[in-house]
């Protein structure tokens, strides 16, 4: 059977473009087969990098892994259409493959390979530790081949407690606060169900378990049990005022460990906010000084907010609203009638259906807006680009939410109202409804309301402008960034290559004016003071050039061993990477706050390509830059993503 594979293997390899599907389902007809035979799993892995590059994929969505939804991979395994399934099965087998350094692709690194892996393992546990209902049972064959093939990959990725390895990387990703945390409730609902059904040994795993399934299903006394909403309303009516507020701070402690909301404390809002209780809605929401000020400042608008936006289906608009209050962001003045603007806004029937094919029915789609305005405002660098190449959307929108969150819903109004957004370049207006699809094609899937609603205009907007400069030479992010995200973007651009054929571009010249930029011992100590737009050059975990990122800089600040690092968005919906030749990006325990990503200063500026600086004369009173410094900095330039720029040509897209 194995040499049967091969032969179709190189005849698929050798066939055109054109003619590859031809060959294709003879390949998965073996593969098929293959995987049904003791030994069968092991002989696909082996060959699965060897398909993927004769073209297997080609044609279907398997052909761009960095795209693919760890969370439909169960449903995929289950599929009646045997080909769908042998396709699934050997992507995943592919992707174990680039995780053990046994295969490579080019959108795809080792450890994205490996995350997805275990994403894959957390969302179908019940398949993984073999449970089985009276549906698994009927199915027979296909529900043992998709068990073997989940244990299999988590012996090879080395998995020998995979709950506990799972409980951390859940952990790790709500330490990065995400707005979008649909996958990570999922992954907590199969480890309950684990849990109840196989059990584990005390521990920290177990402890690390039971916290987060109890800050979903039982944050509090009186839900501890998980009775259902209706059930727990008509608790809440019989309790007395102590038993009220020790419930309304166990929600609280829960959601803000976490960055979790269970259903019940979505619930017990609404309860205390429709008794108009000025003591369990800020205690419900855990607000200390300055969120306590707002509440009190702006309590009508609040319980409005709370009315129209804050449901069971949107639990997730609680946590946003507490940190919205405890930004202090309602005491900017134009924000207070801006939010009331979009309480009673009602949106353009095009958007509707927009939304409604995105989360659904069940809520209408200006209550599901309005909840994810909250989260935006709440939480900008929670946002995430999802599975879409629109990284500059996502952090403008990140951005905006941070820095200008008056401009912002300004942009959502127009957009929600008229389905169109009317931006400028350089006094030149530019109307989303007038412009082609940009990389954005449709809606975004994978991602917030605010960004499903904004990033189909701002990603045309963001092309046009591109169009409008692209004659000028040069790189165009030097006059699309300020003009694009606003007037407190620097307006002198720095460029590590030369954009017509990608080579180095005085290299020491770019990371010195770094330094003397953004190093406090060289700037004289300047802060940050507004987000900058900056792009880097992504490299895998084997330093390998993978492509141009927007991000956007943060701050410089010394972490608690006294390293001076750089403080970065990344609207990737996980931060935490490995870039190569020790350059792992940090999101937790270096100094972060939530959602911010971190690296140190020189290994930030060895994959740093693009940033903006103010063009002011050379300051002659700060100490000049080591050139032991930019040294090292270009030497890790030079080992990943700059290795080959000083003789081959590239072409720069993307990203900044």
């Amino acid at each position: 059977m194995c040499d049967t594979l091969g032969v179709l293997a190189d005849r698929l390899d050798q066939a055109r473009p054109f003619a590859k599907h031809r060959h294709q389902k003879p390949v998965l007809d073996v593969v098929i087969r293959l995987l049904a035979m003791p030994g069968g799993i092991d002989a696909v892995y082996q060959f699965a990098p060897r398909l993927d590059a004769a073209g297997l994929f080609h044609g279907s969505d398997w052909d761009h892994p960095d795209i693919l939804l760890s969370q439909i991979v169960g449903r995929t395994l289950e599929s009646p259409d045997k080909l769908i399934v042998a396709l699934e099965a050997t992507s995943l087998l592919r992707l174990l493959a680039i995780a053990q350094g046994r295969g490579a692709h080019p959108n795809v690194h080792a450890e994205h390979a490996r995350h997805f892996l275990t994403q894959v393992l957390a969302l179908n546990l019940r398949s993984f530790f073999a449970t089985s209902d009276e549906a698994e049972r009927a199915s027979g064959a296909d529900t043992q081949l998709r068990a073997r093939l989940l244990r299999y990959i988590a012996d090879h990725v080395g998995l020998r407690d995979v709950l506990g390895v799972l409980i951390a990387e859940i952990w790790r990703i709500l330490e990065q606060r995400p707005i979008q945390v649909g996958p990570v409730k999922e992954m907590i609902t199969e480890i309950a169900i684990a849990l109840n059904q196989q059990g584990s040994e005390p521990g920290s795993e177990r402890l690390g378990a039971e916290r987060l399934v109890n800050a979903l299903f039982g944050p509090t006394s009186g839900c501890i049990d998980d009775p259902g909403i209706d059930a727990y309303r008509e608790r809440l009516s019989h309790m007395d005022d102590a038993g009220l507020l020790r419930e309304a701070t166990g929600f609280a402690r829960a959601m803000h460990d976490t960055g979790l909301v269970s259903d019940y404390h979505a619930g017990f809002l609404r309860f205390a906010a429709e008794h108009q209780d000025a003591l369990l809605v800020p205690e419900s929401l855990g607000l200390g000084q300055t969120g306590q000020d707002c509440w009190r400042h702006y309590r009508d608008l609040v319980l409005e907010l709370i009315e129209m936006a804050v449901t069971v289906e949107t639990p997730q608009s609680v946590y946003g609203l507490a940190l919205l209050l405890e930004r202090g962001v309602l005491h900017y003045s134009p924000i207070a009638p801006a939010l009331s603007r979009q309480i009673r806004l009602r949106l353009h029937d095009a958007v509707r259906d927009r939304l409604g094919l995105a989360f659904g029915g069940t809520i209408t789609p200006e209550a599901r807006l309005l909840a994810g305005v909250l989260d935006v405002l709440g939480q900008p660098l929670g946002v995430g680009q999802g599975a879409n190449p629109t990284c500059q959307s996502a952090r403008a929108i990140a951005v905006w939410a941070l820095n200008d969150p008056d401009f912002l819903l300004h942009l959502i109004v127009q957009a929600g109202e008229f389905d169109t957004v009317l931006m400028h370049f350089e006094g030149q207006p530019i109307n989303s409804a007038d412009l082609p699809a940009g990389l954005a094609a449709g809606a975004p899937i994978d991602a917030d309301p605010v960004s499903v609603l904004l990033v189909p205009h701002l990603d045309r907007v963001y092309a046009e402008m591109g169009r409008l400069c692209a004659l000028r030479g040069g790189d165009p992010h030097r006059w699309i960034n300020p003009e694009f995200h606003g007037w407190w973007v620097a307006r002198e651009c720095l460029v590590a290559v030369d954009v017509a054929t990608g080579d180095l571009d005085d290299f020491e010249g770019f990371v010195t004016r770094f330094y003397e930029s953004y190093h406090p011992q060289f700037n004289g100590a300047r802060p940050v003071i507004h987000p900058q737009p900056a792009g880097v050059a992504v490299t895998d975990a084997n330093a390998r050039f993978v492509g141009w990122h927007a991000i956007a800089i943060l701050r410089a600040a010394a972490d608690q061993n006294g390293r001076m690092r750089i403080y970065f968005y990344n609207p990737n919906n996980d931060s935490g990477q490995d870039w190569g030749d020790g350059v792992t990006v940090s999101t937790s325990g270096n100094g972060e706050r939530h959602g911010e990503a971190s690296l140190s200063f020189e290994q930030f500026a060895s994959r740093l390509y693009l940033f903006h600086d103010d063009p002011v004369p050379p300051r002659q009173s700060i100490s000049p830059v080591p050139r032991h410094l930019i040294a090292e900095v270009e030497a890790m330039a030079r080992q990943s993503w700059a290795a080959e720029r000083g003789n081959r040509p590239v072409t720069l897209v993307g990203a900044s």
